[in-house]
């Protein structure tokens, strides 16, 4: 049996609605690296209370759990760190959905973002340099070799379109150095 389209069940409805969105995370480094398996989509969003509204709409209760809107609403306005899941009930399948425009490169990241084929439907990424932040800032949280996996893929696949001069300064600005000096080495 072949496990369910991420982008189907989670991606595609917030594209076809014209929310905003971008994904990140392991599906993103898929996108500009190395194919790996994973179980959920990260997805950056860009939502206005109004807009929780459309998410019911987009993900039923007979189909998806998702939290309740004032649950999201204190994570919309929460300044950093802000997070809810949405979970396909028939097949355990999850969306991290991550609505906190506080890092420091949110806005650039935004601007940047690529639109990008899955198959036969189209769909927002970060731009790979903010992939790599985000998975060298989860690094350094609680570790994870995976992370630093699929930055070396990313590289090792797309580093003609990295902005490393940019990855350098932001991984200073951010104290990110010893897990950036980690994720190139060998």
């Amino acid at each position: 049996m072949e496990p369910p389209d991420l982008f189907e069940l989670f991606v595609r409805p917030l594209h076809d609605a014209g929310l905003g969105y971008m994904v990140s995370g392991s599906l993103a480094s898929v996108h500009y690296g190395e194919p790996r398996l994973t179980l959920d989509v990260d997805l950056v969003v860009h939502l206005a209370e109004a807009d929780i509204a459309t998410l019911v709409r987009l993900f039923p209760d007979t189909e998806y759990y998702l939290p309740p809107a004032d649950v999201i609403a204190v994570e919309l306005h929460r300044p950093t760190r802000g997070h809810f899941n949405v979970i396909h009930l028939p097949t355990g399948q999850k969306a991290d959905v991550y609505p906190s425009r506080q890092h420091p490169y949110w806005d650039w990241a935004w601007q940047h973002r690529q639109l990008g084929k899955t198959g036969d439907a189209e769909a927002y990424f970060a731009p790979p340099e903010y992939v790599i932040l985000w998975k060298l800032d989860f690094f350094r949280e609680g570790g994870g070799e995976k992370h630093l996996r699929d930055i070396r893929g990313m590289l090792q696949v797309s580093k003609e379109e990295i902005d490393l001069d940019l990855l350098d300064r932001a991984c200073a600005g951010l104290g990110l150095i010893p897990q950036w000096h980690a994720a190139q080495a060998d």
